[in-house]
């Protein structure tokens, strides 16, 4: 059985080598399927890892607290109450966010997002100031307009290298006075540029706005086991105050991470899908090419069987010769997709993620797809009659 089935391969392998255009053309289809598989998947592992980094970059034991519609609302008489019957809370830090807005300083007006926040911003975000300091309660509950600036707002708004401390800019129609710069932060969840931001009490920004409610409220328990525990006590806080149960979403960061992960894993598995129609397609090439070379080979098979050779042994031949087909379109396809993947990566600006797993599956596969559709051209072969398979020119 070895010695029949290592003749096989070294049957095989001198017809492929003897048509070396057509084998190229018939891997090409393997290797295309394969190369998409393994950077598509990858680009969707990748965007998994990127999220999930910038949701922890955000802090860490978070709590999001957001009202579901008009008629629920966050009011600041609800901090208190809230530190009263949750004491896992360590950090309660309202959050007002104007969007983007148009900034003067003296030199051209730029468009920066504009975020309202307390003085326990630092700690919820886990931040560090470059320079000067973050704005005290004295000035959130006196509604100063005073401003921390992200280190790219503080570049454009004053120039390189000039100190923003004591300066002022205009936005929303008054004039707010720069008391400090955060040290770089970079990218954040969804893509969003943390450095090109400016920070404000959230009371003075809510003035401006006309808003007499809290947005959202973010809160940052002790540990990440009271995370769950503060979750259900706010529930049930909001729930009561409103009799109803919806009115306010409590969303923890492990949470959001769940909803974020599953929707990467759906979004991966979708790619990978769509990828692996190319796949199919390269083997419906193998089975066709495979089948114009039974019929140009058919005197070849028929010398083989008039001098012995068993119906298994050219059975054996051409699923072999498949088999080799598929496996060398896989090697070569897994290369060109990891290089694939690299170059997405560098355009989409986000880690591409080649996993092990992804590998072996796409050559897993490209194997089954080499057998499944080189069984059938397998079958007819070793059917021929030899007498008939002579008779042929």
């Amino acid at each position: 059985m070895i010695f029949t089935l290592v003749e096989s391969i070294r049957v095989a392998w001198l017809g492929i080598v003897g048509n070396k255009l057509r084998t190229l053309l018939t891997m090409l289809g393997v290797i295309i399927g394969v190369a998409a598989v393994i950077a598509l998947t990858s680009v969707g592992q990748g965007a998994q890892v990127q999220a999930t980094s910038q949701i922890t970059a955000l802090g860490s034991n978070l709590i999001t607290v957001m009202p579901r519609g008009n008629g629920y609302r966050i009011e600041e008489k609800d901090l208190p109450e809230l530190r009263a019957i949750a004491p896992g809370i360590l950090y309660a830090m309202p959050t007002v966010t104007a969007g983007q807005q148009t900034v003067k300083a003296g030199g051209d007006p730029v468009e920066v997002d504009i975020e309202g926040g307390n003085a326990d911003f630092l700690a919820v975000r886990e931040r560090q100031m470059a320079t000067g300091s973050w704005y005290t309660e004295q000035d959130v509950t006196s509604r100063r307009r005073v401003a921390v600036l992200g280190t790219t707002t503080a570049t454009n708004l004053f120039g390189e290298g000039a100190s923003p401390l004591g300066q002022t800019f205009r936005v929303l129609g008054q004039s707010f006075t720069v008391v400090g710069v955060l040290e770089s932060a970079g990218t954040g969840f969804m893509g969003q540029d943390q450095d090109d931001r400016i920070y404000v009490p959230y009371t003075a920004l809510s003035r401006l706005m006309g808003l007499n409610r809290i947005p959202s409220l973010i809160l940052k328990t002790r540990s990440g086991d009271d995370s769950a525990v503060v979750v259900q006590q706010v529930t049930d806080y909001y729930a009561a105050k409103f009799r109803n149960p919806d009115g306010i979403r409590v969303q923890s960061q492990d949470q959001l991470l769940e909803t974020v992960n599953s929707m990467t894993q759906i979004f991966t598995l979708l790619l990978g899908a769509i990828a692996s129609i190319s796949l199919l397609v390269g083997g419906i090439g193998i089975m066709n090419i495979m089948l114009v070379s039974v019929t140009e080979r058919t005197r070849e098979i028929g010398i083989r069987k008039a001098i012995g050779a068993k119906k298994r042994d050219v059975l054996l031949q051409f699923l072999v010769e498949a088999l080799i087909l598929s496996v060398t379109g896989g090697i070569i396809g897994i290369l060109f997709g990891a290089l694939g993947a690299r170059g997405i990566s560098a355009v989409l600006g986000f880690p591409a993620v080649v996993t092990s797993s992804s590998v072996m599956l796409s050559f897993t596969f490209s194997m089954a797809v080499g057998v499944l559709f080189g069984f059938y051209p397998a079958v007819r072969a070793s059917n021929l009659d030899p007498i008939e398979a002579l008779r042929r020119d």
